[in-house]
């Protein structure tokens, strides 16, 4: 395929993975506001995700079985931190914050590596990362709105920041991953971990796994709850992964994980359409000043230049999202 062509490609696939993993959060809060449990929810969508891409997984490590034998621990750690620590952070918190506020303090998961990397391994960030911390962290406190005229709530707070510890793990363990490791196989394994870790811990009660099979609400309208249970698993787990590697593969990873961060503006857009969740203007302004916060800090990572790249570790590539 052409390169201009190969590019176009790619960042439609960019944007449909943006788009089809900001939906995730309206379709699991018809499911909370009808009775499912958060941890449920997630392992729905990761469980039945993980099945179906099971055999392009497989395809992918045709004759590399011994390279995921090596790797099973990186899939373990992957799947617990990466899947369902930032997806059952991130799902509790849009039990008390509006979707858009949940998910921009799940990115803020990206400033938590620039910390990770400069606090545990001295690897000091660029002054352009520098900027784009401080501004992230002050559009953090205009988002939460401590003032109370926003509803904040606490506890939703500290969801999401649950979910921004697992983002920061899921960055930190793909910037570490074996590179013969294909990210489907990745992906697939953590969602897998991730489900039947959360499914253990709901049979011995360690987490609550609630499910209803009524009649649910979605998008102003009353429907089954399959509905928005196969929107979870197809669109905003299947089609949001696929699209997200294969715009990752034709872009790279830097470019694929800027244009990802319109899945922040879609995610407000979505939560306006269905659930008519209107962000203060202040809000807005936090939310603009994260964004750019974040998109100064990946600019500044991929311009850093570490003459002792190849003695330090690795660190961590701020790749498109595969939650």
């Amino acid at each position: 395929m052409p390169h201009g062509r190969a590019t176009g490609v790619g960042l439609g696939l960019a944007v449909v993975s943006a788009l089809t993993f900001a939906t995730s959060g309206t379709f699991a809060r018809s499911l909370i506001a009808a009775g499912w449990s958060a941890e449920a929810a997630v392992v729905a969508r990761v469980g039945v995700a993980a099945l179906i891409l099971a055999a392009p997984a497989a395809w992918s490590l045709r004759g590399k079985w011994p390279v995921l034998r090596r790797n099973l621990r990186t899939v373990g750690i992957f799947g617990l931190l990466a899947v369902a620590g930032a997806q059952v952070g991130f799902f509790n918190a849009v039990r008390y914050l509006p979707i858009g506020v949940a998910l921009l303090l799940e990115f803020f998961g990206i400033v938590l590596v620039v910390a990770w990397m400069w606090v545990v391994h001295r690897q000091r960030p660029s002054r352009l990362t520098m900027a784009g911390a401080v501004g992230a962290i002050a559009g953090l406190l205009f988002v939460l709105d401590l003032s109370g005229s926003a509803g904040f709530h606490p506890v939703g707070a500290l969801w999401g920041l649950v979910a921004a510890v697992g983002l920061a793990g899921y960055f930190v363990l793909s910037g570490r991953s074996d590179p013969d490791l294909p990210p489907v196989v990745l992906a697939t394994g953590g969602m897998g971990v991730g489900a039947v870790a959360l499914m253990m811990c709901g049979l011995i009660g360690l987490l609550p796994l609630r499910a209803t099979f009524g009649d649910v609400e979605f998008a102003g309208r009353v429907t089954s709850w399959l509905v928005p249970v196969a929107g979870l698993i197809l669109v905003a787990a299947v089609v949001a992964y696929v699209a997200g590697i294969g715009a990752a593969r034709m872009l790279g990873p830097r470019l694929a994980s800027f244009v990802g961060l319109t899945e922040v503006v879609f995610a407000f857009l979505i939560a306006w359409l269905v659930v008519n969740e209107v962000p203060t203007p202040r809000q807005l302004v936090g939310g603009a000043l994260i964004v750019l916060g974040v998109a100064l800090v990946r600019l500044g990572e991929a311009r850093a230049v570490d003459p002792q790249a190849q003695a330090a570790p690795a660190e961590p590539v701020l790749a498109a999202d595969e939650r």
